[in-house]
Formats: structure tokens, C-alpha cells, sequence
């Protein structure tokens, strides 16, 4: 509250001193505005800019279709060496080569758990913990009484 009783009164002081410095000072001369003077016609602006031709699309004329092919046209040719085979074929190929792993079981649900360890947790005790009584808040930013 006092920081609103401030601005209340030095806003207050300030529009005091507002209005007695407007009425002891002397008035500025007035100025006439004669639109006689002032020419009000249209101005115009061209520019030295040309904008490109006007692009016709001819849509009389039919279309251009390619070819028909036939399934039996079409050769594949299998690539020279393994370079030249694109990234997935050669994925796929080196995951086809992989042979199992002997040492690993082959059915999962048959895998034997590890034993358990029988293990203690031990209490940790660490620095006593220090209570501290803080100071009250004041001002607009941690004013609870609103």
C-alpha cells in the first residue's frame, strides 16, 4: 500500500505543478492553415521497370504420351559386383549371411536366471539437516494479504 500511496500523490503533486506552470506561461502564437497555398492534386508515379512477357499456354494441341512397354521388354540386370549394389540390397544380404550363435540359447523362456545375491541396504546418515526462520516478504511481489 504505501507504494501506491506514492504514485498517488507525486501523480497528484505533479498535475498541480502541470496546471500552475500552463497558466503562468504564455500561450504560444496561433497558427492559421490557409489550404489555398497547398496544392492537393494527384500525383502519379511510373516506373522505368518492364515486367516480363506474358507466358500463353497452348492447350489445343494433345497431349504428349510416352510409349506403352510390355512387362516382357523390361531386362534385369544384375549388378557387376557388390558396389554396385544399392545400401539396402546389401543390408539385406549381410543379415541373409549370419549364422546363430551356438553359445546362445535359441529359445528365450528356457534361459536359466542368475541367482539373487542377498544384499543389505545400509543407512546412510548424513549432515544434520539446519532450519532456518526466513524474513517476512514486503512490497508488491510476495504481498499475501490481497
Amino acid at each position: 500500500m504505501p507504494l501506491v500511496r506514492y504514485f498517488l500523490f507525486v501523480g497528484g503533486a505533479l498535475l498541480a505543478v502541470l496546471f500552475v506552470v500552463d497558466t503562468y506561461l504564455p500561450q504560444p502564437p496561433a497558427t492559421e492553415h490557409t489550404n489555398a497555398a497547398v496544392d492537393l492534386s494527384m500525383i502519379r508515379i511510373h516506373s522505368d521497370r518492364k515486367w516480363p512477357e506474358r507466358v500463353v499456354f497452348d492447350t489445343s494441341l494433345p497431349t504428349i504420351r510416352p510409349p506403352a512397354t510390355t512387362i516382357a521388354e523390361v531386362k534385369v540386370q544384375q549388378p557387376a559386383s557388390v558396389a554396385d549394389l544399392p545400401a539396402k540390397v546389401r543390408v539385406r544380404e549381410a543379415f541373409a549371411q549370419f549364422t546363430p550363435n551356438p553359445l546362445r540359447p535359441t529359445d528365450p523362456r528356457k534361459v536359466e536366471p542368475k541367482p539373487k545375491r542377498n544384499s543389505v541396504a545400509k543407512s546412510h546418515v548424513g549432515p544434520p539437516t539446519i532450519l532456518v526462520a526466513q524474513q517476512p516478504r514486503f512490497g508488491l511481489f510476495g504481498n499475501n494479504i490481497w
